[in-house]
């Protein structure tokens, strides 16, 4: 009878674990891929809209996520990218531009 119990229970816990391992994984898929992507935006965005998301597209594909908007504004890039790891679909923004002159 214990063992049954203590074997449910571990069961349970290890599942819980496996759950937010997935979800801390594609957090961090998610937000390195954004900031690569924006990066990328942000380096190209002088030579147009279309080349600049076309860079953050391919960036965004190498980490295996998926570019889910992305903006341009003069020298400033916004994006937003989503990752999946296993029933978990993150979505992550980050920007990327020249740095502020003080």
């Amino acid at each position: 009878m214990w063992v049954a119990l203590t074997t449910a229970v571990f069961c349970v816990v290890f599942a819980a674990v496996l759950g937010m391992g997935q979800a801390v994984l594609a957090r961090h898929r998610a937000g390195g891929a954004a900031d690569l992507a924006a990066l990328a935006t942000a380096d190209n965005a002088l030579r147009g809209k279309e080349v600049a998301c076309g860079f953050a597209r391919r960036v965004a594909a190498a980490q295996r996520a998926t570019l889910v908007r992305c903006a341009v504004v003069g020298e400033f890039a916004e994006v937003s990218v989503g990752a999946r790891a296993g029933p978990y679909e993150v979505r992550v923004r980050s920007r990327a531009g020249p740095p502020a002159e003080g």
